[in-house]
């Protein structure tokens, strides 16, 4: 091997930065001695056993799958993605990660080049910024509710509960969001989300959206053709790009329900408690040919009902995130004839929270009730 090849394959082992090459699903083929050294891992633990994903977080997983992978699809690289990697000895490591997807011939995913750099310090820096501006926690929290729109409708078949808390260390408008509102056709329009990001965009952005989803259901389109014209509303305002929500059309009289989830997750449904899979796509203005904006359907009988909510409520950090939708399922079959209100409760932990959290919850009454 010649001096010169020497010298590359040193930098390359040996960089300012940490280096991996993975599958386009994610399973590392190599990574350098700089990423080795950071997180603990041996060259063993990771190569041909570890997809990258894997080492984040519950949160970067989550983030991975609904934002980082169909972005790298679409646009062919991400850049300067924050996150959190998982080191060997269960440390949280923060980093900016960078991605260049390289296509065959064909134009078909062959491999993904990522670059990681460590961002401990400038994560301490922000974090003094926060605690600087503390003065400013009960000003965006009153911003926050103002935005959620007026109370559900009052409407003696069905209830509804909806619960916001704001994350512990919240000094601006966070990106979570709720509304509820009736149609035309005696139908009443269901819907939680979540905006990338905090503070005053955050909050123009989630107006905007709230606004949007109003008069695009007011017209009778349905929730897919919601979401498709939201694919080109939000193509026009940088703050609202990459948003998730989940939207539901519920007819009182029947029970059917008709729903979409856009990068959103899933509802959860009362009887018998369990999580519902169908009508799921990408974020709003993430188009995927292969996740289709379809909507799907499901009937409540008296007494059913499901809940909406944003990640706040079931992500945790040492966990993985089924297990905290599994804790929501829970609690509805610990609390089958709990109200609205009540389920909405039991469902957030005692404590501080880490993010925000948003809960909507509709149930359909019992005759006569």
């Amino acid at each position: 091997m010649s001096s010169s090849e020497l010298s590359a394959e040193d930098l390359y082992e040996n960089a300012p930065c940490g280096y991996l090459s993975t599958t386009p699903d994610g399973r590392i083929v190599r990574v350098n001695a700089t990423f080795l050294r950071w997180t603990g891992y041996a060259n063993a633990d990771l190569v041909g056993v570890k997809r990258f994903q894997d080492l984040l977080t519950a949160g970067g997983r989550i983030y991975h799958q609904t934002h980082y992978a169909p972005l790298l699809r679409l646009q062919g690289s991400v850049r300067e993605i924050a996150a959190d990697i998982v080191t060997a000895d269960g440390r949280r490591l923060p980093v900016l990660v960078n991605s260049v997807q390289l296509t065959d011939d064909q134009g078909e995913p062959r491999l993904v080049r990522t670059t990681v750099f460590d961002a401990t310090e400038r994560r301490a820096y922000e974090r003094e910024l926060l605690a600087a501006r503390e003065g400013l926690r009960n000003v965006s929290l009153t911003l926050q509710h103002s935005l959620m729109g007026p109370p559900p409708p009052d409407d003696p078949r069905f209830e509804i509960a909806a619960l916001y808390r704001p994350a512990e260390a919240q000094l601006e408008v966070g990106g979570d969001w709720y509304d509820t509102f009736e149609l035309p056709d005696g139908k009443v329009g269901i819907v939680v989300g979540d905006v990338v990001g905090r503070g005053l965009s955050a909050a123009a952005a989630m107006g905007q959206l709230r606004s949007a989803v109003r008069a695009l259901a007011l017209t009778g389109l349905g929730p897919a053709a919601v979401i498709r014209y939201l694919d080109t509303f939000v193509d026009g305002i940088e703050a609202t790009q990459y948003a998730t929500l989940a939207y539901a059309e519920v007819d009182p009289d029947t029970g059917a329900v008709t729903v979409i989830a856009a990068g959103h997750l899933p509802p959860v449904l009362f009887s018998p408690p369990r999580v519902f899979m169908e009508g799921r796509s990408t974020p709003l203005g993430v188009i995927a040919a292969k996740l289709p904006r379809t909507e799907a359907s499901f009937t409540l009988e008296p007494g059913d009902g499901f809940v909406l909510y944003t990640d706040g409520l079931v992500e945790r950090r040492t966990e993985n995130i089924e297990i905290g939708i599994g804790r929501v399922v829970a609690v509805l079959e610990d609390r089958p004839d709990a109200s609205p209100e009540d389920f909405a409760a039991a469902t957030l932990e005692p404590g501080a929270a880490d993010d925000d959290v948003c809960v909507l919850v509709f149930r359909r009454r019992m005759p006569n009730r």
